[in-house]
């Protein structure tokens, strides 16, 4: 049986002069066109609070394809979030539901992913599909005589260390580590020391990145 082929590409080179040149224009161009649903999250953040707000234009703007969506997210984000970084890239269908979440530099998101209360340190990495609410705990469930919906929860900043790489579909509630590797389709319940790689439900250490093993992420 013959084995598919692997497809090796080489590592992201520094962008030419002309290239920053251009990528500055374009970001400048995406401010002055993001200005109207700028000032309409201003004026429904009035009425219905920013994170409302925040959920109601994310929703819009995450329809944006292509690169023109990638810059206008990203220049709408960068005026109502605590942090976003210009060189962050938010890809199509992320939606975003707390002012309070922070992307530092060179961070990816990639497709339909939801993130509440986050704070992604630099060149962190989250895969399609990828879900960081705020905390493990956003709805109470203690007292059975009540629907869940009138028992209240609480709402914590999860943070995904520098250089981490969160796999496709993984749910994460609790703090990663820096150059942490999640695999796809886990769910971290609790929080993962530095530079390991970790997978299941709930997510379990595996072993070191220091340590050769097949990649599991996705």
């Amino acid at each position: 049986m013959v084995s598919p082929p692997i497809v090796i590409y080489p590592p992201q080179t520094p962008p030419s002069r002309l290239k920053r040149l251009l990528k500055a224009a374009a970001r400048l161009g995406a401010r002055l066109c993001i200005g109207p649903v700028v000032a309409g999250y201003w004026l429904n953040a009035l009425v219905i609070g920013r994170n409302r707000a925040l959920e109601s234009a994310s929703q819009l703007l995450s329809l944006l394809p292509g690169i023109s969506g990638q810059y206008l997210r990203r220049a709408f984000l960068e005026q109502v979030l605590a942090r976003c970084h210009p060189s962050a890239l938010i890809e199509f269908g992320t939606l975003f539901s707390q002012t309070g979440a922070m992307l530092d530099e060179n961070v990816y998101v990639g497709p339909r992913c939801q993130l509440g209360l986050v704070h992604l340190q630099r060149d962190v990495l989250l895969a399609s599909g990828v879900q960081v609410p705020s905390g493990g705990k956003t709805h109470y469930f203690d007292d059975p005589s009540l629907p869940i919906r009138a028992q209240g929860g609480e709402r914590r900043l999860v943070t995904i260390g520098a250089g981490a790489w969160i796999g496709a579909g993984a749910i994460v509630l609790a703090d990663i580590g820096p150059g942490t590797v999640v695999a796809a389709g886990s769910v971290v319940t609790k929080p993962l020391p530095e530079n390991v790689i970790a997978a299941g439900v709930p997510a379990r250490v595996l072993g070191s990145r220091a340590e050769k093993r097949p990649s599991a992420c996705g």
